[in-house]
């Protein structure tokens, strides 16, 4: 191992899953030697990390006004009266959604 180029060795258990999506990627490389690939792909190889926080707050959003929706759902379906007030806020969070949908889509151009 002295007479080696590379004398590290680094070693990473895969399950039998794994090591076939690393064999099909491979394919599509046209690359046999296994070591090579992973050697290329932890150097070279780029990580996409996406900021999902507009998507978490939209989500949040519509969550709220899904609650709101059933809450005046259930009332009206109880022979309840419709409030201006609880439409008026439906109408807020939709346009919050918006807002934030436009802010989204302008942030992936």
């Amino acid at each position: 191992m002295a007479n080696r180029k590379r004398p590290i060795v680094l070693r990473c258990p895969v399950t039998a899953e794994e090591r076939a999506l690393i064999e099909q990627k491979m394919g599509q490389l046209h690359t046999k030697r296994i070591g090579a690939y992973l050697r290329k792909m932890a150097i070279d190889g780029y990580i996409i990390q996406v900021d999902t926080t507009d998507i978490k707050e939209m989500t949040r959003a519509l969550s709220a006004i899904g609650r709101n929706i059933n809450q005046i759902a259930k009332r009206l379906n109880a022979g309840g009266p419709a409030y201006q007030a609880d439409m008026e806020e439906i109408r807020e969070r939709m346009d919050q959604i918006w807002q934030l949908q436009r802010r989204i889509l302008l942030s992936q151009r």
